[in-house]
């Protein structure tokens, strides 16, 4: 087996991961996390909190995961979020198009229908599983359709990611943080993609996790206040200029124009610290730039989090600059203000497009409204006008109005500040892509002893100590119950394990991944080592003594960073 089968063969075994609804047969790309998986996962989840709520001091919502159809209209998922589909003429079997020619083609994901037809002519590509001949390619859309309510007058769809939920709360987020630019808001939860062919475990999932970021900033200033904090941090770059990979610091990737922005280059720097911190191996993390026909529908630039695994150079994270986008379309399709008001240090004369009503025209039209027509023409801007036409509400009744009604005038007015529409920029962790990178990159084999161990940051692994009594008898096993009570808590969990030897007990915490264990032995209860326990270190295998009455203070050391040895 492959080291992907042997670490999922683990998972399974340990409590990790599980296939869903297994006794029924499972469904390809969704799972369950089992005692030891939650642990892990929510850990990486605190980290990322630590960063951008404790450090950045960005604020968290959770919004709901079923959106109505106009959300996905506006965002452009509705037209645009689709993967190139292809069925097998013979067995009926469905394929990701672009998947079955990436060994010929660079950038499969990109080409289009006709495209990928001629590539499967040209390389003889057919059906993997029987052999037939592959049908026409064609869009199709990823997101789960559904209806809100009884019957199918509102049509829904389960949110393919978090971020649409923060764009729609910008107005009252907006007024929490008191109408000032920047700020950020974060999101973590699930998101659903109706993958056509998920077929490489976690990396590819149906119903995932994300942990995602908006940072809404004005867009004439891109800079962030901690810039010179992150500006040293090492980044392994691959711009979308070539394929020759680049070692340089943050602040010099920003001074040669390689990233774009400030704000983008610092956020960048961030996903490296949360994912190192979390035990991605950073000679096995690269970032790499979107090409220009890679880029999302929404996106001015992009980069993506690559980690090395036993499939290859796997995206985990994206860093987008979105640009205007959201707000753009959701305040075009909702009539929604969805803009920032920059106060000018002191007021400007300014040239001002505006709107002016037509009274000549109003007043025969309108006769008795004619002056609440005209102020709502006179409170509009030209913004507000769509296809040549607006349209006002007056006394609670909408009326579209046509151009005859209004004139648009250009007047010199001094002017406090201006509206703008703040851009965004998105760290976008896919969870459980990271959750499997962090297993991986931390699994390791002896084959010559058949022994395997999980080295787990201590930070993220879900049990941080072993507790076992040496032989479950004579006293052994209640003293050692009683330490490891005295060492759990709901940050720091302890585990008891008093069944078969102990080279046993330390090969199950081992492929647990658990750091440290701890042995009550005979010494512990008489003689002079009387009140003392053995502590062993999972990645050494050094063991030192320590007073059984110090093990929590130890532990809690051991996790804050204070090196083994020096204990």
């Amino acid at each position: 087996m492959s080291s992907a089968d042997d670490l999922m063969s683990l998972c399974k075994r340990r409590g990790f991961i599980w296939p869903s609804y297994e006794i029924y047969g499972s469904v390809a790309g969704m799972y369950d996390y089992g005692p030891l998986g939650f642990s892990l996962r929510n850990n990486i989840v605190e980290i990322w909190r630590d960063l951008f709520k404790g450090r950045e001091g960005f604020s968290e919502i959770d919004t709901e995961t079923v959106n109505p159809r106009e959300v996905f209209k506006a965002s452009g998922h509705l037209d645009k979020f689709a993967d190139k589909i292809t069925y097998c003429t013979k067995c009926g079997a469905p394929f990701r198009a672009d998947h079955l020619i990436k060994d010929f083609c660079d950038n499969a994901d990109v080409m289009t229908e006709k495209e990928i037809e001629q590539a499967f002519a040209d390389h003889g590509v057919v059906c993997p599983d029987c052999g037939g001949k592959l049908g026409p390619v064609e869009d199709f859309n990823l997101m789960f359709r559904t209806n809100i309510g009884p019957g199918s007058s509102r049509i829904g769809f389960l949110r393919p990611e978090t971020a649409q939920g923060i764009f729609l709360n910008y107005l009252n987020l907006y007024r929490y943080n008191r109408e000032k630019l920047p700020f950020g808001v974060m999101q973590t939860g699930r998101s659903y993609r109706n993958e056509i062919a998920p077929r490489q475990g976690m990396i590819r999932m149906r119903e995932f996790n994300q942990m995602e970021v908006e940072l809404f900033f004005d867009p004439q200033e891109p800079f962030w206040p901690r810039f010179a904090e992150m500006k040293d941090e090492v980044l392994t770059l691959l711009p979308n200029t070539g394929t020759e990979t680049y070692t340089m610091t943050v602040g010099e990737a920003v001074d040669k124009g390689i990233i774009k922005s400030q704000i983008l280059a610092y956020f960048v720097g961030t996903i490296k610290q949360l994912l190192v911190r979390a035990g991605v191996d950073p000679a096995r993390l690269r970032f790499r730039e979107h090409l220009k026909d890679e880029m999302a529908h929404y996106a001015n630039d992009c980069w993506d989090a690559e980690a090395l695994l036993s499939i290859g150079w796997t995206e985990i994270t994206g860093i987008a600059d979105r640009g205007n986008w959201d707000l753009s379309r959701h305040a075009q399709f909702s009539g929604a203000d969805l803009t920032h008001f920059k106060r000018f240090s002191e007021p400007k004369e300014m040239e001002i497009e505006k709107l002016r009503p037509n009274r000549r025209n109003i007043g025969p039209a309108f006769k008795g409204k004619a002056k609440e027509v005209a102020d709502a023409i006179d409170a509009a801007v030209p913004g507000d006008v769509k296809d040549g036409k607006l349209t006002v509400t007056v006394g609670g009744e909408t009326i579209e109005l046509g151009p005859e009604m209004f004139d648009k005038a250009t007047v010199k007015e001094k002017v406090a500040g201006e509206r703008i529409i703040p851009h965004v920029i998105e760290p976008s962790c896919g969870l459980d892509r990271i959750f499997y990178t962090v297993l991986e990159h931390a699994y390791t084999h002896d084959d010559a002893k058949d022994y395997t161990v999980l080295r787990l940051k201590p930070e993220v692994a879900p049990v941080k100590v072993g507790v076992f009594p040496l032989m479950e008898k004579d006293g052994l096993d209640d003293y050692a119950r009683k330490l490891c009570d005295s060492i759990h808590t709901h940050r720091v969990e302890a585990y008891y394990d008093g069944s078969g030897t102990i080279g046993k007990r330390y090969a199950r915490m081992d492929e647990a991944g658990t750091p440290w264990c701890i042995t009550v032995d005979y010494s512990t209860l008489s003689g002079p080592d009387a009140g003392t326990v053995t502590i062993r270190d999972r990645d050494t295998t050094e063991q030192k003594r320590i007073r059984a009455e110090d093990a929590p203070s130890i532990v809690a050391r051991l996790l804050a960073g204070t090196p083994f040895a020096d204990i």
